[in-house]
């Protein structure tokens, strides 16, 4: 199936980029924009924005839809925190987005690193900074959560992925109700904080079960959500089983804004951290 003219992506100017994966390379960081193969990681870099992915670059569980490397995953590095900071001051960043890989092999789930991370970003920035998490669903384990809000993140990003009738396809080792659940108690442990989830469409999936996806996200007062096209990381990998026009996206928003989200945001290319710096303000 071959790619429509809308979702073929210029190649922007590559001095941010060059810069930017010398960084990294240097401070042995990750970024999710690289390991999970994000078709916007040229537009993004070349404006000096990315995410981090802490925890390294193995993923404990096997997700048909992502380009991350599946397997057995190192141990934390304690120098991260430090590292992902010192990073952030030379791109003088003032909005950063912190994910990590699924990490079911740790007590916590990584939380406590997550609470880590923050916690040196504060230290170093001022108040004008601001920490976006996009964290993996912790097994459901709510202490856990509890770790990562107690470190005061801007943003509370958790990812449901695909409607549930797709889950023991697209998503085997997590639970739909499971990933709402960690949205509605975020509310609860902390009603001020911003909540934000992201799904992909183009897997089989119709449009009743997209509109089910939004109203259930709206049920535990998820405020902010992206909608994307699913695109192969691979050859290897799934396959889409269709492309999203960019105005059946329009209409997923207008959905959305209807529901009371305080900002829907889709697209073909939009995926959970993309611009979320503006989507935020």
């Amino acid at each position: 199936m071959a790619l429509p003219d809308f979702l073929i992506k210029k190649v922007p100017k590559q001095k941010n980029i060059r810069q930017i994966r010398a960084l990294l390379e240097d401070s042995n960081l990750h970024t999710v924009c690289e390991s999970a193969s994000c078709p916007n990681i040229g537009e993004c870099f070349s404006k000096q924005t990315l995410t981090f992915m802490i925890l390294g670059n193995i993923c404990t569980r096997g997700c048909a839809f992502c380009g991350v490397p599946k397997g057995k995953p190192l141990l934390p590095n304690p120098k991260e925190p430090e590292q992902i900071n010192e990073a952030v001051q030379k791109l003088g960043l003032n909005y950063v987005v912190i994910t990590s890989v699924t990490r079911d092999d740790l007590a916590d789930g990584g939380a406590g690193h997550f609470a880590s991370v923050i916690t040196a970003l504060q230290n170093y920035h001022t108040t004008a900074l601001q920490i976006e998490v996009l964290i993996p669903d912790f097994q459901g384990n709510i202490e856990s959560l509890k770790t990562v809000l107690s470190a005061k993140p801007y943003v509370l990003n958790h990812n449901i992925e695909t409607v549930p009738s797709l889950y023991s396809k697209i998503r085997p080792q997590a639970n739909y109700q499971q990933s709402l659940k960690v949205l509605e108690n975020s509310k609860k442990i902390n009603k001020n904080i911003f909540t934000k989830s992201g799904f992909m469409v183009g897997l089989g999936e119709d449009r009743a079960e997209i509109e089910q996806v939004l109203a259930d996200l709206r049920s535990v007062s998820c405020d902010i959500v992206t909608i994307g096209q699913y695109l192969a990381p691979s050859r290897t990998h799934l396959k889409p089983e269709r492309y999203v026009e960019p105005q059946e996206f329009k209409e997923f928003e207008q959905i959305g804004q209807a529901m009371g989200f305080k900002k829907v945001f889709a697209g073909p290319f939009v995926r959970s951290s993309y611009n979320a710096g503006e989507i935020i303000k």
